[in-house]
């Protein structure tokens, strides 16, 4: 059997305004808060994932909160994280709803052959919105201020950067059965941008990688990306993957038990933190799906210290 990655599973982020962030991807973007939990490293920080009605892989950015100082920009990093939504007509609408909220927002303009609409958050972190042309399955939530039509559908590509593309391309294509399908220019660095697909690809379905070889290194903080995850349907082809890599010479984390899915971690050669995460079991294992983030989920093994973590969380 060949292993391929569906699609994107999630990407996490970094925010030091977390009552803030809540408001901005709930209110402004439209987005369902479907788990409100911690980092499971670090309990003193919220994780707050934010999806799509259904709480579906592929559809979720997540932010640890920390006392991040603002991220300082570079190569070996992700550098931009886009959403999808349908039709050019709702690129414009986004457009005039995001202006009118005081984002500053690019026009509209040709990414890779999808027109794409570039911003930022208030932190600086760096998105944009993809048409994806209907492609796929849409699952609107009902609470959102955006109406059905408009709202984000999934996570599109997300960017990352690199000094060289040679070591990068050959673990996507020999040890994670990616396959190029294009390039195109980043007009942001003025670099080229290599595009490379997963399992049936489309915009839910792929990783970009701008070349920046004059370009120096990162500083991880508020404002920047953590990590991108891609997805695999359970545990099973979760182990194939551990077994491939570990064949392949490629250091990881081994597989962590995350309680929502299941995780490998290991780093790309330009430094940049990949995650493979399983579907299952999702996160409706510990809440009713109609009350998803609506209070503190923690997994069974954090479940005995909830009052100590509870009292050193700050209330958003």
């Amino acid at each position: 059997m060949t292993l391929d990655f569906t699609g994107l599973h999630h990407l996490t982020a970094i925010t030091a305004k977390a009552r803030d962030n809540l408001r901005f991807y709930t209110g402004t973007l439209g987005l369902r808060l479907v788990k409100k939990t911690v980092n499971q490293d670090d309990t003193s920080a919220y994780h707050l994932f934010y999806a799509d009605g259904q709480a579906s892989p592929g559809s979720d950015i997540t932010f640890f909160d920390w006392p991040a100082r603002q991220e300082v920009r570079g190569t070996g990093s992700i550098v931009r994280t886009a959403f999808r939504v349908s039709g050019e007509a709702t690129l414009d609408w986004w457009r005039d709803r995001l202006s009118r909220s005081g984002v500053a927002v690019e026009t509209p303009r040709d990414r890779g052959g999808r027109s794409s609409l570039a911003f930022e958050d208030p932190e600086g972190q760096r998105l944009l919105l993809v048409d994806d042309r209907g492609a796929g399955e849409a699952h609107p939530w009902a609470g959102s201020s955006v109406e059905p039509d408009r709202q984000i559908r999934g996570l599109g590509p997300v960017t990352l950067s690199v000094p060289h593309l040679d070591p990068t391309a050959r673990l996507l294509v020999d040890g994670l059965n990616m396959r190029k399908t294009g390039e195109y220019g980043y007009p942001e660095a003025h670099a080229t941008v290599h595009v490379f697909a997963m399992g049936v690809g489309g915009p839910a379905a792929e990783l970009h990688v701008a070349v920046e070889p004059e370009a120096g290194p990162p500083m991880q903080g508020a404002g920047g990306a953590h990590h991108v995850a891609f997805r695999t349907p359970d545990n099973g082809q979760l182990r194939d993957w551990t077994e491939r890599l570990q064949d392949a010479g490629v250091r990881t984390s081994g597989e962590v038990e995350r309680y929502y899915f299941r995780s490998l971690y290991f780093r790309e050669p330009g430094g940049t933190l990949f995650e493979i995460a399983t579907d299952t079991p999702g996160f409706a294992v510990d809440e009713p799906a109609d009350r998803l983030g609506e209070s503190l989920s923690l997994p069974p093994f954090l479940e005995p210290r909830r009052a100590a973590i509870e009292a050193k969380l700050k209330p958003i």
